[in-house]
Parts: structure tokens; C-alpha cells; sequence
């Protein structure tokens, strides 16, 4: 796998040198939240520890589009999909819902779950083989139309 904090130094020379303000804005809060937690823990983060930090700072931005909607704020939601964009430019690619599907089918048919009561069994065994490439909501809102029909 590439070195994910090598490539946000690319992105943001890059962003600069284009005069990309927004970019190199978003490119430099994920590298101060990824430096921030190396200094709180006092160790230097593997590429899946640096990819992980970029998954929650895009859920965090998720969530607050999702707020701003409902409180009528377009402009703030627009804003924080836009961040979403470039963040997910250095994540590897998302598992489409057809996907995951096949996935969440292969999970239920392991596990021999047959109702929303055993939903636990099947996350179990999907959660390792989505982590990273597939939203955790979606993969839940997937497992729990499978099972209830």
C-alpha cells in the first residue's frame, strides 16, 4: 500500500502550488489531526492507522452535512461535502451497495442468521472484510433490510 501521509504532502505541495485554498486548507487538518494523535501516543502511525483517521474525520463531516441539512444550512452542508471529496481522494476506493450486498449475502448465509435478532453474528463476520472500504451505516442499513425480509 502507497504511504498515505506521503501522499498528503504531495497534495498539499500540489494544492499550493495551484493556489488551491480549499484543498490545501482540508489537506492540512488531516495532516494536524494525524500528527496530533503521533503526539498524543507517542508512536508513528502505520498507513491503516493514518486511513483510519481520515475515516472518522469524513463520518465527522457526514454527520455535521447531515445537521446542517436539517437545520436548513445548505451552504454549511455544501461545505462540508466538498471536504468530504477531497478527504476520500486519499481512501481507497468505497464498496458500492450491490457490493456490499453480495457481501451482507455471503455473511448471512455463514452465519445462518435468519432474523434482525442476529444481526451481531453477521456483523461480526462482515465488519474485518468492510473496515476501511465500506461505510459502516450503509453496511448496517444492508444488513438490516436483508434480514428482516
Amino acid at each position: 500500500m502507497d504511504d498515505v501521509k506521503a501522499k498528503l504532502s504531495e497534495a498539499l505541495k500540489a494544492a499550493m502550488v495551484a493556489k488551491d485554498t480549499a484543498r490545501r486548507d482540508v489537506i492540512r487538518l488531516m495532516q494536524s489531526a494525524v500528527k496530533q494523535i503521533e503526539v498524543d501516543e507517542r508512536k508513528t502511525l502505520t498507513n491503516e492507522d493514518v486511513l483510519t483517521i481520515l475515516q472518522k474525520e469524513v463520518k465527522k463531516r457526514r454527520e455535521s452535512a447531515e445537521e446542517a441539512r436539517k437545520a436548513n444550512r445548505v451552504d454549511i452542508a455544501e461545505g462540508e461535502e466538498a471536504e468530504i471529496a477531497i478527504i476520500e481522494q486519499f481512501l481507497p476506493q468505497q464498496l458500492s451497495r450491490a457490493e456490499i450486498e453480495v457481501l451482507v449475502r455471503d455473511a448471512i448465509a455463514q452465519t445462518g442468521a435468519t432474523s434482525a435478532k442476529e444481526m451481531g453474528k453477521v456483523m461480526g463476520v462482515l465488519m474485518p472484510k468492510t473496515k476501511g472500504v465500506a461505510d459502516g451505516k450503509l453496511v448496517n442499513e444492508v444488513v438490516r433490510s436483508l434480514l428482516s425480509s
